[in-house]
């Protein structure tokens, strides 16, 4: 049993010191989104409510449309899912870097998940 602990310690530092830094911060976005309840962005169903946890990489102002729209790009580890708020030109505290809980129902645009108004947390 001790030998089997150990094997498992070495494997895991092994892998850690041959990931690359992307493939690290991926592992650690799933495995607090499954701490957390939520749901994987490789996981969700077209038209159903859910909630998922993760982190901005960008966000962008497109004014060009009819009404303003606020779209950002909510990262898990799993998935990208756009976020997009309509008439907004800002939120305070949506900017990337940021992990944010976003619940809403997902619709599928271009074969990209996305969830228009979504309510929001900011998560520390």
């Amino acid at each position: 049993m001790a030998l089997a602990l150990r094997q498992r310690f070495v494997d895991r530092l092994f892998g850690r010191l041959t990931r690359s830094a992307v493939e690290l911060e991926a592992d650690e976005l799933r495995e607090r989104s499954l701490r957390e309840g939520a749901v994987s962005v490789d996981e969700l169903v077209d038209r159903a409510p859910a909630t998922v946890l993760g982190e901005l990489r960008s966000v962008a102002l497109r004014p060009q449309a009819p009404v303003a729209a606020l779209v950002a790009e909510l990262y898990d580890g799993t998935g990208m899912l756009n976020l997009v708020w309509l008439g907004r030109r800002s939120i305070a505290g949506i900017e990337p870097g940021r992990q944010l809980r976003v619940s809403g129902r997902v619709t599928y645009r271009r074969g990209v998940p996305t969830i228009f108004n979504p309510s929001y947390e900011i998560v520390p």
